[in-house]
C-alpha cells in the first residue's frame, strides 16, 4: 500500500541544466520545490563531461549571472567567440559572422555542459526552498485543474499545485501528461571531441558544410577546439568504433587540414540526432520547459538558449503570481506562458530546420543554393549583423 502523499508547491522532473535553472530561478520565494532526477545525487554533483560545448548568448550569460552559475564556472571553462565563418564544399568563400567593429566585445561564450550543470547544482543544493529526489523516476502521473500527482519508482507519490517537465526531448513526463510532440529522427549522429591544433583559431568558429557530413569547429581556451562532426548514424557508428589513432586519421582527412596536424585532447562522445516540438506545453496544472518543449538540431547552437528563456519566462511569471497572491497554475498564465515561448521559438525552430534540410542534401540543386545563398546572405549586411546582434543580446 502506498504511504501518505508528500505535498509541494511545484514539482519538477528533470535536473538538466534548464530544470536545475528553473528551481534557481524560484529561490527568491516561499515555494517548496521538489527536483526529481533519475540520476544518483553522486552523479549530479559529479557531472561528467560529455564532449557538449553550449553556445551562449549574452542574454543567457545574463540569467546565469543572475543565478548566481556565472560566477562559480571557472574562467578557463569560458572561451570567448569572436567570429564565426560559414563554408560550404571545396569553395574558399565564407559566409562571415564578427563582433562590432572595434569594440572586443565577443559574439557569445562557448562553456562546457557539464561546468553549466555544475555551477547550477550547487545554487540548488544549497538552498532550503528545493528539495532533490535523486535516483528515481516517474512511473505515473495524473493532474486536473486543482493539482498533479505523480508516483515514483520507490512507490512514493508526491502532489504539487504545478508539475513542470524538464527531462528530455524524448520526454517520458511529456508522455505521462498526454502530451503529443512531433519527434523527428534525423538518421544522423553527431561525434565530438576536443582536439590540440596547429593552426591558431583566434577564437573563430567555422560551420562547414560538405558532401554527406557537417563538421563544426569550436574554439575553446588554449589553443584547443571542440570539433564537431554530423555523418549517417551508421558512418558515425563506424568511426566512433575506430581507435584513436585510426580515428584521428579519419577527422584529420575529413577535416582536409583546416588546422593542421591534430592530437587527440579529451574522450569521445556520439549523440543520435532527433528534434522535437511538443504539441503544448502546458496542460492544467503542468507546464514543459526545455527540451521536453522544444528540442532544436544543433546546427545554430540555440537549442540551450531558448531552453534557459523559456524557464525564466515560466519562472516570472509565477513569482508574479505569488507575489500579487495568485494561483501558481492559473491556467491563464500558463497559457500565456506558451503563447510567447511559441511565437520567441518557433521562428527559429522551423527556419533551422529548413537550413538543415537544405544543408544536408546532395542534389545538385540544394548544392548550388547553398552556395548561392551565403554569396547572397554575405551581400546583405542586416541579415549578417542582425543574426550577430542576435547573439549579443
Amino acid at each position: 500500500m502506498a504511504g501518505p502523499v508528500e505535498t509541494f508547491d511545484i514539482i519538477v522532473v528533470g535536473a538538466g541544466p534548464v530544470g536545475l535553472a528553473f528551481a534557481a530561478s524560484l529561490a527568491r520565494s516561499r515555494l517548496k520545490v521538489a527536483v526529481v532526477e533519475r540520476q544518483s545525487l553522486d552523479s549530479l554533483a559529479n557531472p561528467a563531461f560529455d564532449g557538449r560545448e553550449i553556445a551562449l548568448t549574452h542574454a543567457s550569460v545574463r540569467i546565469l549571472r543572475e543565478l548566481g552559475a556565472w560566477d562559480a564556472i571557472p574562467a578557463s571553462d569560458k572561451s570567448p567567440l569572436h567570429g564565426a565563418r560559414v563554408l560550404n564544399g571545396s569553395s574558399p568563400f565564407s559566409l562571415s559572422f564578427d563582433g562590432p567593429s572595434g569594440s572586443g566585445e565577443p559574439l557569445g561564450f562557448l562553456v562546457p555542459n557539464c561546468q553549466i550543470r555544475d555551477a547550477l547544482f550547487k545554487i540548488v543544493y544549497f538552498q532550503d526552498h528545493a528539495r532533490l529526489l535523486c535516483g528515481n523516476s516517474v512511473v505515473n502521473a495524473t493532474n486536473s485543474e486543482d493539482e498533479a500527482v505523480i508516483t515514483l519508482s520507490d512507490g512514493r507519490q508526491l502532489a504539487a499545485r504545478l508539475l513542470v517537465a524538464a527531462d528530455s526531448r524524448l520526454s517520458a513526463m511529456r508522455d505521462l501528461l498526454g502530451i503529443g510532440a512531433n519527434i523527428h529522427p534525423l538518421g544522423h549522429s553527431m561525434l565530438i571531441c576536443r582536439v590540440r591544433h596547429e593552426r591558431f583559431h583566434h577564437q573563430i568558429a567555422v560551420e562547414w558544410f560538405d558532401h554527406h557530413q557537417t563538421i563544426a569547429m569550436l574554439p575553446l581556451m588554449g589553443g584547443v577546439s571542440s570539433l564537431l562532426l554530423t555523418l549517417r548514424s551508421s558512418e558515425a557508428d563506424r568511426l566512433f568504433a575506430l581507435d584513436d589513432e585510426l580515428f584521428l586519421m579519419e577527422l584529420m582527412n575529413r577535416c582536409r587540414g583546416r588546422l593542421g596536424e591534430m592530437t587527440l585532447a579529451s574522450t569521445r562522445h556520439a549523440y543520435p540526432l532527433v528534434t522535437t516540438w511538443a504539441h503544448k506545453f502546458s496542460a492544467p496544472s503542468a507546464a514543459l520547459i526545455g527540451d521536453a518543449a522544444i528540442g532544436m538540431h544543433p546546427v545554430t547552437a540555440h537549442g540551450f538558449n531558448i531552453g534557459l528563456s523559456g524557464q525564466k519566462q515560466l519562472a516570472h511569471k509565477i513569482l508574479t503570481a505569488c507575489r500579487a497572491r495568485r494561483d501558481i497554475a492559473d491556467p491563464d498564465m500558463l497559457g500565456r506562458y506558451e503563447s510567447r515561448l511559441r511565437l520567441s521559438a518557433a521562428p527559429l525552430y522551423h527556419a533551422t530546420n529548413m537550413l538543415v534540410g537544405l544543408y544536408s542534401s546532395e542534389h545538385p540543386a540544394a548544392r548550388l543554393a547553398r552556395h548561392a545563398g551565403l554569396r547572397f546572405a554575405q551581400h546583405l549586411p542586416f541579415v549578417r549583423h542582425g543574426i550577430s546582434a542576435m547573439l549579443r543580446r
